[in-house]
């Protein structure tokens, strides 16, 4: 079972800032240098492209899938399989500038799990309590958070 990321409007404002922010960086420059020639040209906004492209990539394609053993976590560049039986407790949060997290929202669930390398994952799936559900089947030992339901 196949979930997407959940997108509010403040993850969209900071998306939109950052984006601004990455083209005042290249473009800016740009504009100053007169001595630039074509391929400057070319290769300055083929970074400010690729740039913009892997933020809006990473941002936009996060999904969360449920396979029959291990959960799939995916934004971008980054991944995590994460199996059932490491899953230890789900709580919600809304910190979404601090750990590992792929999400696109402020709010959202935090995953812990023994593997984890920052001992937790921040998701934001569209709708949390049909995910908790599913997690639940798949993983019956995880502690659920009563605040989460």
């Amino acid at each position: 079972m196949e979930f997407s990321s959940k997108i509010d409007k403040f993850f969209v404002g900071i998306i939109s800032i950052t984006v601004f922010i990455i083209l005042g960086v290249f473009l800016f420059p740009l504009l100053l240098d007169y001595d630039r020639t074509s391929i400057d040209t070319i290769t300055v906004l083929s970074l400010c492209v690729l740039s913009i492209g892997v933020l809006l990539w990473s941002a936009f394609s996060i999904k969360y899938v449920l396979y029959n053993d291990h959960l799939f976590v995916k934004g971008g560049l980054f991944k995590s399989r994460i199996p059932y039986e490491d899953i230890t407790r789900i709580s919600p949060t809304t910190e979404i500038f601090t750990g590992y997290r792929l999400l696109s929202s402020k709010q959202g669930i935090e995953l812990f799990y023994k593997s984890a390398t920052l001992g937790s994952v921040k998701i934001s799936p569209k709708d949390i309590d049909l995910f908790i559900f599913e997690l639940e089947k798949r993983a019956p030992n995880v502690q659920i958070d009563k605040t989460t339901q």
